[in-house]
């Protein structure tokens, strides 16, 4: 849709679009206030300022809209409705062989109890087994730094999304 198109949206049809890019519902609240938005560039750039302005529960109800990186059958799950915004994030998941698999699903379970979130990562352009490498490297991070992190991956992602929204 054009961002016109999406101006136009009431309400309820503009939630549910950006939904699709950020389940964060003060992020959502904060972009339906916003509009209307005068090019593609002020509504990205107002993403991001509402995303500045979210806190820790705002960032792991965000997270929560995501599933575990290398969980195949959730993300089709989870994303069945969405297009394709979501649809070819973790695609390098679905080629990768068996030991990064495992090592994915390990490290998934090792960083939730460690952090009590999902990993996060922008997956885009990124092989099954780099983000493998990333989630092993972030288990080392204190939980501070791993959320700061993960909200930024959080932020791309939304960008990414919203990107292909417009």
């Amino acid at each position: 849709m054009s961002l016109a198109e999406f101006n136009k949206l009431d309400d309820a049809a503009a939630r549910q679009a950006l939904l699709l890019c950020c389940v964060s519902e003060r992020w959502v609240r904060a972009m339906l206030d916003a509009r209307p938005f005068a090019s593609d560039d002020a509504f990205r750039a107002q993403a991001d300022r509402c995303w500045a302005e979210t806190q820790e529960r705002d960032w792991l109800e965000a997270f929560e809209g995501h599933p575990k990186i290398g969980d195949v059958d959730s993300l089709k799950a989870k994303y069945a409705n969405s297009g394709s915004l979501a649809a070819h994030e973790q695609a390098s998941v679905a080629d990768a062989d068996g030991d990064v698999i495992n090592r994915l699903a390990e490290g998934n379970a090792s960083y939730e109890a460690r952090f009590g979130f999902i990993f996060i990562v922008c997956a885009t352009g990124k092989t099954a087994r780099e983000m493998c490498e990333l989630l092993e490297a972030r288990l080392a991070n204190d939980r501070a730094v791993e959320l700061t992190i993960a909200a930024e991956e959080q932020r791309k992602i939304m960008q990414l999304r919203l990107e292909k929204l417009l």
